[in-house]
């Protein structure tokens, strides 16, 4: 058995002395493991970081095995993302948001919406909003999507500005008035064409998005008896220090 392909590293771990287990986002076979020879060597330890995308080459005996890889570097950014504690945390609550999907089935578009976050995790509003649309779109490929379209109640497709928690619809000012205090807010960068070109998001945009979509990742680990283990605690206190230093005005 063989392949070869794109792979982004999300975590290493020691096996023996000398030798890693490379756990990798492909392009083409999704989260997958491999043995990595000589991962653990000076040559290969700085290329074997979390975020450096590689050519991969994965061989094994049968098709479900651990089988080991050959690696090849391709785009290194640990440098960069490892001077950043919004990098480093970036990374880090990727790595497990990524976890959650079954291991070898493919994800091209969230391979794609990896390598895009990767690149602009130095700027905070950009990080903020492509790791929230990151995480909608995880949603959407567990089953868990959200309906942004139109209103859940009255189809209409204009001033949304809640989401049904019950529906994951969305729902206008006008509708959800009665029910304002059960609904989640919708920030509007998240509706198409609502945020106008060179305007940075808030923190309150921030938080409203993150709130979103962690109550339905919250919903999703509870329902699978998995533990969210501080990885967003982590990333949010991240941006939140800096947005205070890039936008002070927005608190």
């Amino acid at each position: 058995m063989e392949w070869s392909g794109r792979g982004v590293v999300l975590t290493t771990r020691k096996h023996g002395e000398n030798d890693v287990i490379l756990e990798a986002m492909t392009q083409d076979h999704g989260r997958h493991l491999g043995l990595v020879r000589g991962g653990r060597s000076r040559r290969l330890r700085p290329v074997l970081q979390p975020g450096n995308e590689l050519a991969l080459t994965w061989k094994a005996r049968l098709s479900d095995h651990l089988g080991q890889y050959q690696v090849e570097p391709e785009t290194l950014r640990a440098g960069d993302l490892m001077t950043s504690g919004l990098g480093l945390a970036g990374v880090q609550h990727l790595a497990f948001l990524l976890r959650l999907l079954p291991e070898r089935h493919p994800y091209p578009g969230l391979f794609d919406a990896l390598g895009v976050v990767l690149n602009h995790l130095e700027t905070a509003d950009a990080a903020g909003a492509l790791l929230i649309r990151f995480e909608l779109e995880l949603l959407k490929v567990l089953g868990l999507g959200l309906d942004l379209t139109r209103c859940a109640a009255t189809g209409e497709q204009e001033d949304l500005i809640y989401v049904s928690p019950k529906s994951a619809r969305a729902v206008s000012r006008e509708a959800g008035r009665p029910y304002h205090d059960k609904l989640l807010p919708l920030p509007s960068f998240l509706l198409d064409g609502q945020r106008q070109a060179g305007s940075e998001l808030t923190w309150r945009d921030v938080t409203e998005g993150f709130g979103l979509t962690g109550f339905f990742l919250d919903r999703h680990l509870a329902d699978n008896g998995l533990v969210q283990g501080g990885s967003r605690e982590l990333l949010l206190g991240a941006l939140e220090k800096r947005y205070r230093s890039e936008f002070p005005w927005n608190f």
